[in-house]
């Protein structure tokens, strides 16, 4: 009686195997570190906003002409500590009269009724360049404006200043410790999970060995697999955070703010080659070790 031949057999083919549980850790562990950069982005722009909120405030002699507080202002903005915008200096004239209203409208409290003259003066706010946030230099940028002959005093919030730049190596150093705990984390379950994915075809690159396929030809279909999941995971991963920013920015308006296109590409492209990176180098390892093993230890 002739042996009826199974149907449904399938012929495992080098290279492939389960991708849909390679796919979804790989995009996972991509999801989590774009989450991360994504937070990281957003709070050096806060930083960077805050200081930008910092300012210098010069106080001027009485009496000194709208003339020369032009000059004054073309003066101290040459100076590079002065925050540019559009190749302008960020500085900004307060006349007495404007001066007064602030006050008025600040502590509720009209001099006017007391004193006949106004008592307060001409003034320039300057904002701070970010590179110059620090107490020493803003010290040496003081000393450089009072050399100025008109100017009365200069003020700034010294102790804001200190605390701001204590909080944000703080805060810096703990954000890359934990970058580095979860890149490692990320990289060792990647590699985990490859390994464990190529595990079922162990005894296929045994069998092409001894055919005698050379380890180049054996590996390239595994680390074309990997390579091109490892992109397909970044590539979900990425969409993924588009909409989880997409959905913050329409729930919390000010975070729009924040929002530094240029750096989210750059690091949405970081997320797709290092998705393919390392699926590219953990199946290179893992496949180069079962080439190595001997028959028993395939068991």
């Amino acid at each position: 009686m002739p042996v009826k031949k199974p149907t449904n057999t399938k012929k495992k083919k080098l290279g492939s195997y389960p991708a849909f549980t390679v796919v979804f850790s790989i995009t996972i562990s991509l999801f989590v570190i774009g989450l991360f950069a994504m937070l990281v982005l957003h709070a050096n722009k806060l930083s960077e906003l805050i200081k930008e909120n910092v300012e210098l405030h010069v106080y001027l002699k009485k009496d000194v002409s709208n003339t020369k507080i032009d000059s004054i202002k073309n003066i101290i903005g040459k100076m590079p500590f002065v925050m540019k915008k559009n190749m302008a200096a960020q500085i900004v004239h307060i006349n007495k009269e404007e001066a007064a209203k602030k006050f008025i409208t600040d502590t509720g409290e009209d001099f006017s009724h007391v004193l006949e003259d106004n008592p307060l003066r001409e003034s320039l706010v300057i904002k701070i360049n970010k590179n110059y946030f620090e107490k020493d230099k803003l010290a040496q940028a003081v000393e450089k404006i009072k050399i100025i002959p008109e100017v009365f005093e200069v003020s700034y919030p010294i102790n804001l200043v200190s605390e701001i730049n204590t909080n944000v190596k703080l805060i810096g150093l703990v954000l890359i410790f934990f970058a580095i705990i979860l890149l490692l984390t990320t990289v060792l379950l990647i590699r985990n999970t490859i390994k464990l994915a190529l595990y079922s075809q162990r005894f296929l690159i045994r069998s092409m060995q001894l055919v005698g396929a050379k380890s180049s030809f054996i590996q390239r279909p595994f680390l074309w697999h990997a390579t091109v999941q490892g992109f397909f995971s970044g590539l979900i991963a990425v969409f993924i955070l588009i909409g989880l920013l997409q959905y913050g920015y329409n729930e919390i308006p000010q975070l729009d703010r924040l929002k530094e296109i240029e750096k989210i590409l750059i690091a949405f492209g970081g997320i797709i080659f290092a998705g393919m990176l390392i699926g590219l180098l953990s199946s290179y390892q893992a496949v180069r070790k079962y080439l190595r093993m001997s028959l028993d230890d395939l068991y």
